[in-house]
């Protein structure tokens, strides 16, 4: 039963997903062929306007004094005598105007007069000439505008601003009322305010030649067929398309319904062969793994998955499984074996890390007996044990060895190498040797050894507690920093010797500083000016002296502190990439 359900539940999920795909289909399909429809329309609109444009272009420049006609109704429109939808007609008022003018002008007729020789004639004639060929020209606007059905066919002329246009001519259907009132058409003259939507129209308009957008149900198009004295000329043409639309909708509708009928039953044909050839199968492959993590008998699976007939990506999935189990169980073993191993490695690991910090001072105050100077240590390692290392001892009362190294590994091997060094280093200054016959010798003990090739830096001082006397040497380590009473930290530029470990019978020099009450030491190793920030920037010697400095006047312990919490600031969230040691010290005197 509960199995019965499962396989019900999975076949849900799969129907589902083929009815959703469908409806995806479907939704997209009706969409896509709404707007192809949409788009062949649009084009169709633009070719007819282009048409409509070009006679209403040719209806207007067939005068041609036309740029004078235009200029002329555009500046005396209130004082002429109109005749609009009159035709030509014998008796119009138009017939009558134009046998006046022939009788005065038998020279100059009217259809192709010049701009001059309208220029010629007294005003009265002038007024008398624009009144004919603008009955004309309404009268062939009105024959353009219905043969093409289009809803309202118009010339304008915009003002400099585009917020108001100016209307020359309007295109009427027959028993059309021409008048300012809604749904009649505008006569010469009329100026309206532009909305913001047609103003953008007639400017890609004036820009482009032409432009069409639509608003709603209907479909604007506006063309620049030329300019005269800066006023662009304008032909308007609006569409109705929303019975076009709604048969574009129904149509797509009709054809979306028809195709996710189809893809239905293919879907339910689908699901029929997805349950037979697919689920069936991945149904024995799921309960077999079940039973295996029960008793993991990797031939009872083996045995089980074989009985799948067919030959496909099941059977070769059945395949790895029984694979994947008898893999298992070896890795199984193999884990065990290797965790084993693990945790051995972590504990000794932590015991070395252990070890490592039980040999470097650690104590503080370091020597609470003694108030000629005060002194702080720290190491962070990069990893569970370093190759850092720093010490401090008295060599006898009144001489105390100073030391700071970084070696060249990391890990257990920079660990060994530096608990060896640190043993040399120690084992020499106790015979009292001064620092540069001291590295000199430790040099040569670690040459002869040193088969991996592995170097380490070192500075090293000795100060005569009772005078504040430091003598120093320097092998290939960074530069120490020394803050003078009432001053501030500053590095010293002391002499590099080549590094402990890289060649037989170096020569180390030594230098002196006299320390004086209040004086302070800061020594390191290069973890802290190669501390790395997120965005790959070192941190510095420049922002380690800046840090020094901000906490100058604190104990040693303070100073370290303040230098840690500066490099953490700086590095944020950046992993560490080197041991970090330093040392700072107080000479009281």
């Amino acid at each position: 039963m509960e199995n019965g359900k499962k396989i019900k539940s999975i076949l849900i999920q799969v129907a589902i997903l083929f009815f959703l795909g469908v409806l995806l289909i479907g939704i997209l399909s009706y969409f896509y062929q709404s707007l192809d429809s949409a788009n062949k329309v649009k084009s169709q609109m633009e070719d007819i306007s282009a048409n409509v444009v070009d006679e209403t272009e040719m209806a207007l420049k067939e005068y041609p004094a036309y740029e004078w006609l235009v200029m002329y109704w555009y500046e005396n429109y209130e004082h002429l005598d109109i005749e609009y939808d009159a035709g030509y007609g014998e008796g119009t008022i138009s017939e009558v105007k134009c046998n006046t003018w022939n009788q005065r002008h038998p020279d100059i007729p009217i259809r192709y007069a010049t701009k001059e020789q309208i220029e010629s004639v007294n005003a009265v004639d002038q007024k008398l000439y624009a009144e004919i060929t603008y009955s004309w020209l309404i009268n062939r606007i009105d024959q353009i505008k219905q043969a093409n059905n289009v809803n309202f066919l118009f010339c304008v002329l915009p003002n400099e601003s585009f917020d108001s246009q100016f209307f020359l001519f309007s295109g009427a259907d027959v028993g059309s009322v021409r008048g300012t009132n809604y749904e009649e058409v505008y006569p010469l003259g009329v100026t309206v305010k532009v909305e913001d939507t047609q103003q953008d129209g007639m400017l890609q308009a004036v820009n482009q030649s032409s432009y069409l957008a639509e608003a709603g149900d209907y479909m604007d198009y506006y063309a620049n067929i030329g300019e005269v004295e800066g006023h662009p000329i304008l032909v308007g043409i609006t569409y109705d398309v929303s019975s076009l639309v709604a048969a574009i909708k129904t149509r797509a509708r009709h054809d979306t319904e028809l195709a996710s009928l189809f893809q239905i039953i293919l879907s339910l044909v689908c699901l029929g062969i997805i349950f037979v050839v697919v689920l069936k199968p991945l149904k024995k492959v799921q309960s077999s793994i079940r039973n295996y993590t029960v008793t993991k008998d990797s031939e009872e699976i083996t045995r089980s998955l074989s009985e799948i007939p067919y030959q496909n990506e099941i059977k070769a999935l059945a395949t790895d499984v029984t694979e994947l189990a008898t893999e298992i169980d070896n890795y199984t073993k193999e884990i065990e074996t290797i965790t084993k191993e693990r945790e051995r490695i972590v504990a000794e690991l932590d015991l070395a890390s252990r070890i490592q910090a039980s040999m470097l001072p650690s104590d503080f105050p370091a020597f609470p007996d003694r108030t000629e100077f005060e002194i702080f240590a720290s190491m962070c390692p990069a990893k569970e044990v370093g190759g850092d290392f720093y010490d401090f001892f008295f060599v006898d009362d009144d001489h105390l060895c100073l030391a700071i190294a970084d070696v060249s590994g990391k890990g257990i091997p920079g660990a060994l190498f530096m608990m060896a060094s640190k043993i040399l280093l120690e084992n020499n200054a106790m015979m009292k040797k001064n620092p540069a016959k001291l590295l000199m010798d430790m040099n040569n003990s670690i040459v002869k050894k040193n088969h991996e090739e592995m170097f380490i830096t070192v500075w090293l001082g000795i100060l005569e507690v009772s005078t504040g006397r430091l003598i120093a040497a320097n092998a290939g380590h960074e530069y120490p920093a020394l803050m003078k009473v009432g001053g501030e930290f500053e590095l010293i530029q002391d002499k590099h010797g080549f590094v402990l470990g890289g060649m037989p019978d170096m020569n180390y020099t030594e230098y002196e500083i006299q320390m004086n009450p209040g004086d302070k030491l800061f020594v390191y190793t290069d973890g802290v000016p190669e501390a790395t920030s997120e965005s790959n920037e070192l941190f510095g010697t420049e922002r380690m002296i800046d840090s020094l400095n901000k906490v100058k006047e604190k104990t040693p312990e303070g100073i370290l502190k303040g230098v840690q919490d500066s490099i953490d600031d700086f590095v944020k969230e950046a992993k560490q990439f080197d041991d970090l040691t330093m040392m700072c010290m107080t000479y009281k005197g």
